[in-house]
Parts: structure tokens; sequence; C-alpha cells
């Protein structure tokens, strides 16, 4: 589209106005005349609901305005054009498409007779949720704040924490209809110039009618778009997003989406916690080795379960396997079935437990789960072992901190089901050895997704792989940061008095 200057007349640029905003009954456009005898023509024009009355009465630029009633015409362009700018909440417009772009931004537009210029009023801006405690990554210790919907809130959540000039936030719109607001935060003497430049690169290389949520833009700047696992690492949390910049990494917030993109994703992060930094460091080791058991429980052990009762028995000690056959006694169907059976019902006892709303939906989930199982179990269509290996597989990927992350091995947990139960302890092997393999090869923006368990000397640099070394001993960033910046902490000998 063309770029339209500001007319030096008023009519003019009225008349174009209510031209694109002919049928949109929610943008106002409000003709004013102030000065000595009420000579000047201005115009207001503002979304209804995203600028209020209060907000034009209470703001610099409003009392203004209304100090406008009182000069004479021929001084009101003269004071605008010395004093405008020196407003906290103006900025000054030379075009319609910053025009239109600030409106619907939320933003009120002030227009002058006889000056070629637009000036924009920062007002509070569309309704959205406030900032509230964060849902899906709770912690004991730490800080209960969570991102909301305001891109701006959230960089400012963010700049809370790192009180530092050389935090920058880059801001672009992406969407030809949304104009969706996506900002580009990073430390500039921590993270890589080839990291900033691949994710401008990216988030240039598409064009789309919209973005609504930070997902759709996700989806759209993976280079392995076929890959289950995820390429960046999401987070509600304003502490885990600045400790990721600290750590040399950028981060993505969208318009409209409580959940900041965190680049470059590794796999050891997606298997950390906030609170892993606030904790002793001993609590934080046991944790994390709880974790990726439960990550080895939730893929691998239905796969293991078919493959020992159908192929490997000779494992087993001879009362456990006469448990098993007891216990599947009666049952119809065979040990795959019955274990796809299971789980797909505790899938969809899952869902339906999200989509259901408030806490009606998690005693659906609990009461749902209990009924079931019985019920299956009480009509001998499956047997009370496998209700516990799915109650366990389950439990397993709820303990994985990122959803999104824990929702690959979901699904590569009916791979290894098949896999087990059809070729055995071979299928689980050749199933890890694909899976690795597709781990080794992934790439995000340039980094290795197996970091650090790839990289040489890792140990010293991110402060341990699984287990979690003492703050103290974490002197180095991560290989994200620059060489140059690679040391975070520095002590010094203290001694004891008293």
């Amino acid at each position: 589209m063309e770029t339209r200057k500001i007319s030096i007349s008023l009519h003019e640029n009225e008349s174009y106005i209510r031209k694109r905003c002919e049928n949109c009954d929610d943008i106002l456009i409000r003709p004013m005349r102030l000065g000595e005898g009420h000579k000047a023509d201005c115009l207001m024009v503002y979304i209804e609901v995203a600028v209020s009355n209060m907000m034009l009465d209470d703001s610099a630029i409003g009392k203004m305005i209304n100090h406008f009633w009182e000069i004479p015409e021929e001084k009101i362009r003269e004071f605008i054009r010395r004093n405008s700018l020196g407003i906290a909440d103006v900025k000054e417009l030379s075009s319609m498409e910053e025009v239109f772009g600030a409106i619907l931004s939320g933003n009120a537009v002030f227009f002058l007779d006889g000056y070629d210029k637009a000036m924009k009023i920062s007002s509070k801006g569309y309704p959205g949720l406030a900032v509230s405690e964060v849902k899906t990554e709770k912690v004991l210790r730490g800080s209960k704040e969570g991102f909301c919907d305001s891109v701006k809130t959230n960089a400012a959540l963010v700049r809370k924490r790192i009180r530092d000039t050389r935090l920058k936030v880059e801001q672009s719109s992406i969407g030809v209809r949304s104009n969706t607001v996506v900002q580009l935060l990073y430390v500039e003497d921590l993270v890589h110039e080839e990291l900033l430049t691949a994710v401008k690169e990216r988030l240039e290389s598409f064009a789309v009618d919209g973005i609504l949520d930070s997902g759709m833009l996700e989806q759209l700047t993976e280079e392995a778009w076929y890959s289950p696992f995820p390429q960046f690492q999401t987070t509600e949390r304003p502490d885990r997003a600045a400790q990721e910049l600290l750590n040399g990494k950028a981060v993505l917030l969208c318009d409209n989406s409580p959940v900041a993109l965190v680049v470059p994703g590794a796999f050891n992060s997606f298997m950390e916690s906030s609170e892993d930094w606030y904790n002793r460091f001993e609590m934080a080791s046991f944790l994390r080795v709880l974790r990726y058991l439960a990550m080895a429980v939730a893929t691998l052990l239905p796969g293991l379960y078919l493959a020992v009762i159908r192929f490997h028995t000779q494992i087993l000690p001879a009362n456990l396997i006469l448990s098993f056959a007891q216990a599947r006694e009666g049952v119809p169907f065979s040990s795959v079935v019955e274990l796809v059976f299971l789980e797909l019902s505790f899938e969809l006892i899952r869902e339906a437990g999200v989509r259901i709303p408030g806490a009606l939906g998690n005693a659906i989930g609990i009461v749902g789960g209990l009924i079931i199982g019985q019920a299956a179990v009480e009509a001998n269509l499956v047997s009370p072992v496998v209700v516990i290996i799915v109650a366990l597989t389950a439990l397993g990927s709820l303990a994985i901190p990122n959803e999104e992350f824990a929702s690959a091995f979901r699904l590569l947990k009916y791979a290894f089901l098949f896999l087990g139960g059809f070729l055995g302890i071979f299928g689980i092997v050749l199933g890890l050895y694909l899976t690795m393999a597709h781990l080794a090869g992934l790439l995000s923006f340039g980094v290795p997704y197996l970091v650090p368990f790839v990289e040489k000397n890792s140990e010293a640099e991110t402060g341990g792989r699984i287990l979690r070394q003492p703050f103290r001993k974490r002197k180095f960033r991560p290989l994200y940061a620059r060489n140059a910046q690679k040391r975070r902490l520095r002590t010094r000998p203290w001694s004891r008095k008293g």
C-alpha cells in the first residue's frame, strides 16, 4: 500500500480517515474547535473501548488540549511544535500508515488544521487480563508472577528483573491483516550476533494474514517442522525468561499471548524448572534425576512391559510371570490391544478434563480415571497390571516441566508400545537408536539440540549436565553467551568474625 503523508488540511485528513474507517463503528472520529473564539479545527480519532474519556482528561496531552481553549488560534500550532514532543505520552506521526497503526494499537491520534503532523496519545490500550499467577509452571519457591496477554506488560515484567540498558527490546509487526506486535528481547553484550540474525531472518521469511498466538509464530519459524520435539523453549514465567536472557539466549514476546518463546531451545533446558536455581543443589539434583527417570517411564514403560510378557518372559522371576498370567486370565483382547485401549481412554479423560472449566475438570479427570479403570478391570476388559502401567506412564509425563516437550514423549510412547509389542527388546533398542539419531541431528537456530551432552568442557560452563552444581561453583555462562562474557560469577574471600 502506498504511503500517504498527512496533509496540512484537516478536511483532507478527515475525509481520508472516514473513507478508510467506513462501517467501523467502534472507531470514533471526533471533530473539535479549540482556541480563543473556537476558531482552530482539530480532530481526535480513537477506538471507543481502548481509549477512555478519563485518559484524555487526565493525561498530559489532555491537559494541554484544555489549555488550548484559552490560547489564540495563531499560537496553538507554535505551542504544539515547541512543547508536544516534550510530553511523555505523545509521539509525532508523519504518515497515515503510522496513524492507523497507532489507532489500531489502541491509542488516540490528535490532528490540528494547518499542522502536517499528527500526535499519538498513548492510552491504556485494549482490555485484557492483568498480571496473574502462573498456571502451568508452578513452583514452591520463586516469583508467582506470570505473563499476561499484553506484549508491553510482558516486556516490562522482564525489564523489572533486568534493569540494564543493555537489555534491548526490538519491536516489529507481523501479519498482513492482524499487525500483531512481536518484540525481540536480548542482552546486547551476551547474545551472539549470528543468533539475532537467524531469528530476524526467520521472522521475515513469511507473510501471513494474522498471528494470533506465539504458537503460530513458533510453527512458522521452526526449521525442523516435522519433528515432534519443540525447537523453541516456552515459558509463562518472567523470571525464567530473564534467566535465559542472562544465559545469552533471546526471547520472543507476541501480543495477545501469555507464552514467551526462548531461543535456542535445548533438551536439557526443557527438563529444568525455574526453582532449580532457587533451591539448594542437593535437592535440585535429586529432582532433576527424578524428572529424567519420569521421562524414561513415560516413554518406555508400556513398550517394555509388552516386550517382556510377549517375548522375554525368562528375564522375570517365575512368581512375577505367574502373577501377570493370572491377572490376564479372562481378558479377551491381546496385550497390545489392551494397553492401547486403556492408554487412549486415559488420553480421552485427560483431554476432557482440560476442556471442562474450573475445578469440575480436575474432578472429572480423577473420578473418571478411577471409575473407568476399576470398571474395565471388573469387566475383564483389561488386567490390573495394565492399569498400573498406564497410571505410572501418565504420572511420568506430568513430571516433565515443559508441557510442549512432554507432548513429544506422549506421542513417542505409542511408537515404543508397538515396537515393543511386535519386535520385543530389539524394537525398543531400535526405537531408542532412531530417537537419539533424530535428536543428535536436530538444531535449534544453529545450536545442537543435545547441548550440553554433546559439547566438550560443557560441565564447567553450564554447571552440570543432569546434576546441578552448587551455585558458588557456577561461575561460567553456557555456550549461548559470547566468549568475552563467559564469566557469570566472581567471588571474594570473606572472614568469619564473632
